[in-house]
């Protein structure tokens, strides 16, 4: 293949170039890619550029000649009509550009060690006739439950990676933590480091130069004596395990259910549900066409029925929509 050139199309601003070429070269590998980058041979507008370079429409990216084609992967698992029609119930909201799902406890959002079934490698049960497959922009761990924003289009992908990266996105946590926080409200600033660990990687709290600053607000908006609160969180920041860890380290009380960050102390007893009581409660952001997207998420039943064992109130869920 010799040297080319291609121009970057209106819908593909705002995409890195490292995605941009694993879209228009999927078999080109990570660390291929990376070297033409380091020795010059891939360049925007003439210039070096960095696998993280962020296109611009009508930018010139130059093209070297690309590495043998590896033999084809196998074929996707096909999806189950069951399950398709399973994950076509979880959505909350959908139009040209994005679909809103509801989550559920137990899924995973992508793969990794040990886990074969996930929501990225079902995403064609959600193209809804159109010819794009559907692109994760964010995630929520594995256990975490409520709103997870999808885009429909490269162009809406681009948008809304750069809202959840420029800070323009407002989520919103509930959390069902043991204890109650002194002060009932206020804001968490405690820097996160990853670490190993015997049960794998951690996000611990560190004061180390390069650890990443994570920053969430908290509110108390209910709670059973001493025993247990409703928290509302928002982090300001998007660290792994942030919510987790700040409840945990820094409030002293961790989110019921979770083990691995409150160890004992998350599974206090007379609480019959030892699931993860964190849930993506609502999220606010730009819509990729205009306006405002306001999404929100009700309850899971693990944490209704947790609502109900403590005598919480279930606020009304609003309905999903886009603001002009």
């Amino acid at each position: 293949m010799p040297i080319t050139t291609r121009t970057v199309r209106p819908e593909e601003g705002e995409v890195r170039l490292d995605r941009w070429f694993h879209r228009h070269f999927p078999a080109l590998t990570q660390g291929a890619l990376q070297k033409m980058l380091r020795t010059g041979q891939v360049r925007v507008d003439g210039k070096r550029a960095e696998a993280n370079t962020r296109l611009l429409p009508g930018q010139a990216v130059r093209i070297p000649p690309m590495p043998a084609t590896p033999a084809p992967k196998a074929a996707p698992r096909p999806i189950d009509p069951r399950e398709a029609a399973a994950l076509e119930r979880l959505v909350i909201y959908r139009d040209d550009s994005v679909i809103a799902l509801d989550k559920p406890q137990g899924m995973a959002v992508q793969g990794g060690p040990g886990i074969t079934k996930h929501l990225d490698g079902m995403l064609d049960a959600l193209r809804f006739g159109s010819e794009d497959r559907p692109r994760l922009v964010h995630r929520l761990d594995r256990d975490t439950t409520g709103v997870l924003l999808l885009a429909r289009t490269a162009a809406a992908a681009g948008k809304l990676a750069a809202a959840f990266r420029g800070r323009d996105a407002e989520k919103t946590y509930w959390a069902v933590v043991v204890g109650r926080p002194h002060p009932l409200e206020g804001r968490i600033d405690m820097a996160l480091a990853k670490a190993g660990g015997a049960h794998g990687e951690r996000t611990v709290p560190s004061d180390a130069k390069d650890a990443a600053r994570a920053a969430t607000l908290f509110r108390t908006m209910d709670s059973a004596q001493k025993r247990a609160a409703l928290l509302e969180l928002m982090p300001l920041t998007g660290r792994t395990h942030q919510l987790r860890v700040h409840c945990a380290a820094a409030l002293g009380c961790p989110i019921l259910g979770d083990g691995k960050y409150g160890g004992a102390a998350a599974h206090p007893e007379g609480f019959g549900d030892r699931t993860l009581h964190l849930h993506a409660r609502a999220l606010r952001i730009p819509h990729p066409e205009g306006g405002m997207l306001e999404l929100a998420a009700p309850l899971p039943p693990h944490m209704k029925e947790t609502f109900g064992f403590l005598g919480f109130d279930r606020p009304r869920t609003p309905k999903c929509r886009r603001v002009r």
